[in-house]
This record gives structure tokens, C-alpha cells and sequence, in this order.
């Protein structure tokens, strides 16, 4: 009986210790269902009949290259840890490339950049989940993060549901 009653009690401390490390990975969601906190407002459009989440999407229609500002994040407290820039993305006749770019700024040091190359949407592509991370090690905690796509050519792309999250290296 006490055999079993301290199996339970350390998988319930097992399952209690696991629940507390694995802390809320999400540091910012922008459902996109407006334009509020967009840092380009030209070029960009609400569509609120295409969706990845069935509440509307920022439509760009880019007859050139162009980086589309879309958010600044400041206050992220986060270092030794993966921060992760997460996109749900949509393109229609893109002639060139799509991907996701991410800039941390750190006191003292400047701008670093991490940008999706791995994978690039062009042509015609349902909503497909893009991902752009950057590797913080002990002391580099970034003071803001901005979050941009890039569409390197022309053609229609619909933006969703963007994610900051936290991840370990």
C-alpha cells in the first residue's frame, strides 16, 4: 500500500512539475481582425472574407518588392531561449518569394535580423504556417522586436494570426 501510494504521489509531483516548467510559450498574439497596431498602413488592406482563423486577414498587394511593417514588440523579458515569429500566410500568383523577417534590437549592440529563407511561398499557396526564429543566448535580451514580411516580387499575399512565442534553444 505505501509502495503505491508513493508511486502516485510522485507521478502527481511529475505532472505538477512538468505543467509549472512549461510556462504559457506565447508572449504576444495579433489575431489581425483590423488594422489597429499595424506599422504600415499604406499598401495594406482589412479582408474580412478571407481568413485563417474566420475573422478577416491584412491583404497586401505588391506590384514591386516590398517589406511590410506589421508589428513592434517591446518589454519582451526572454533570453537563452528560442524566440519564435509565427505567421499563418496565404499567396496568390506571387511572382518571386514570401518569407517572414524578424529584427531584435539589443541595448548597446544594435539590430540583428532573422528572416524564414527555409521556407519561401511563391505561386499560389493556401494558408500555410511560416515561422521565423531567432537563437537568444544568456544576456542577449532583445529591448524590441519588430516583425515584418517580405515579398521579394509582386503578387497578392493575406496575412493572419501572428504569434510571438518562447521556446528552449
Amino acid at each position: 500500500m505505501t509502495l503505491r501510494l508513493t508511486s502516485l504521489v510522485l507521478v502527481a509531483l511529475l505532472v505538477a512539475c512538468s505543467a509549472g516548467a512549461q510556462a504559457d510559450p506565447e508572449l504576444r498574439h495579433f489575431p489581425m481582425d483590423d488594422l489597429s497596431g499595424l506599422r504600415t498602413q499604406s499598401g495594406v488592406v482589412f479582408d474580412e472574407t478571407t481568413s485563417s482563423d474566420g475573422n478577416g486577414s491584412v491583404k497586401i498587394v505588391a506590384d514591386e518588392p516590398v517589406t511590410v511593417r506589421l508589428y513592434e514588440v517591446e518589454g519582451v523579458d526572454i533570453e537563452q531561449a528560442r524566440l519564435i515569429y509565427r505567421a499563418m500566410v496565404r499567396t496568390e500568383d506571387v511572382d518571386g518569394q514570401v518569407i517572414l523577417e524578424m529584427w531584435c534590437r539589443f541595448p548597446g549592440k544594435g539590430e540583428f535580423f532573422s528572416r524564414a529563407f527555409d521556407q519561401p511561398l511563391s505561386g499560389s499557396v493556401d494558408w500555410t504556417a511560416l515561422e521565423a526564429p531567432f537563437f537568444l543566448e544568456a544576456g542577449q535580451n532583445p529591448d524590441l522586436v519588430k516583425l515584418n514580411i517580405i515579398i521579394n516580387g509582386t503578387g497578392t499575399v493575406w496575412v493572419d494570426d501572428v504569434h510571438l512565442l518562447r521556446a528552449g534553444l
